[in-house]
């Protein structure tokens, strides 16, 4: 550097420090009148707003008049700002403003003050610029490093957090005291209607698809991913979810949804996954979505599954002791009748097979169960006993 352009800069620069919190001053304005963001914190927290600029404008001075031994300690400053305005969420593009309008601020008092003290010197100056402005880069690069890197320590922490304010609403141990914060981390309304909602893609490259046919688009949700099932809390009006689209082609087999029922507040999600859950259960294992509404019956067998079996052997122990092939056309002459809503004509068309067929079978059906067709109340209990053994016979 030039000997007469640096006894120029050292000279203005000692007057700089000498009058460093008339300079401070000078950029707290700037910066109220140009950055909201800095008019925020200031209205929260002037002192260390003014405090964070002036000890950054005297690092910078001193780097100016002794940059060998300053630069370490201008560097840490800087890095510093930088991680604190990240913990504290400031916009990064705001702090980047603020040092370029510090460094703007010194450069102009520099040629001020030779312009005042020495005009014939302020040409000198041109000889200083670059390193002037260079070293400002140096330093908006340094604080938008800390910045980033604590911006994402940050991040992670705050999904962390998240994750287990959900995982602890879904599965019913979150406390009250913690129910504004969830509220607040999972952006979702404390006291709204809500529906949980079970998917288990079997794969993770599937589950995006999958999650968007489970959910419609534009409902507010937040999505908690399990081991093997995915959970969306999603908030709902007074109608719930509306009914699931077709099943998008791209959506593999074996992908199945299970929506459970509304309960009211985040407070009862952890009851609403366990109706998510019962209605996973009952989907067949080739996939589909399975609403628990519409599954009333089933919902209640799958939920006791001990009572289930018990029911299904009571029933239908006679039947399923049967040989293997006469078993099946039995269970399937019975399930496909109750779907028909008892016709034996259309039984005998989905079978492909005479009404009289689908009648004599029904006959033994009867006498091997010890149970009459035409009686409604034994007719509610072998619907229940075939759908338990449908869905616990593992």
């Amino acid at each position: 550097m030039d000997a007469d352009a640096l006894r120029v800069l050292h000279r203005a620069a000692r007057i700089l420090l000498d009058d460093l919190p008339d300079l401070t001053d000078r950029l707290v304005a700037v910066l109220q009148e140009q950055e909201p963001a800095y008019r925020a914190a200031m209205a929260g927290d002037p002192t260390a707003t003014w405090q964070e600029a002036h000890r950054s404008l005297r690092h910078s001075v001193h780097s100016l008049l002794d940059p060998r031994s300053a630069r370490d300690a201008a560097r840490r400053c800087s890095w510093r700002i930088g991680a604190t305005r990240a913990e504290q969420g400031l916009p990064l593009d705001a702090l980047l403003h603020a040092f370029r309008l510090g460094g703007s601020l010194v450069w102009q008092r520099l040629v001020e003050e030779t312009s005042r003290t020495a005009p014939e010197d302020v040409r000198l100056l041109v000889h200083v610029a670059a390193d002037v402005w260079n070293f400002v880069d140096e330093h908006c690069t340094l604080v938008a490093d800390a910045y980033r890197q604590v911006e994402w320590q940050v991040n992670r922490r705050r999904e962390n957090r998240a994750r287990l304010l959900a995982a602890a609403l879904l599965d019913g141990s979150s406390r009250i005291a913690d129910l504004p914060e969830t509220a607040q981390a999972l952006d979702l309304p404390e006291h709204g209607r809500y529906v949980v909602v079970a998917v288990a893609a079997g794969h993770p490259a599937r589950c995006a698809v999958a999650r968007a046919s489970a959910v419609p688009e534009g409902r507010r949700v937040h999505w908690h991913a399990g081991v093997d099932v995915d959970h969306g809390i999603v908030l709902v009006g007074d109608d719930g979810l509306p009914e699931p689209a077709p099943r998008p082609a791209d959506l593999a087999q074996g992908v199945r949804i299970g929506v459970g029922s509304p309960v009211e507040g985040l407070a009862a999600v952890g009851d609403a996954r366990r109706l998510a859950d019962t209605a996973l259960s009952i989907c067949p294992a080739s996939g589909g979505t399975v609403r628990l509404a519409d599954h009333l019956p089933a919902a209640l067998v799958v939920s006791s599954p001990e009572l289930g079996r018990s029911l299904a052997e009571r029933v239908l122990g006679p039947l399923l002791r049967l040989e293997p092939g006469d078993r099946d056309v039995l269970l399937d002459t019975l399930t496909t009748w109750l779907a028909c809503d008892g016709s034996a004509q259309r039984a005998g068309e989905r079978l492909y097979c005479h009404r009289n067929t689908v009648l004599n079978r029904l006959r033994r059906c009867e006498q091997l169960t010890g149970r009459s067709l035409a009686r409604p109340a034994d007719v509610v209990e072998v619907s229940l006993a075939l759908t338990a053994h449908r869905l616990l016979r593992d």
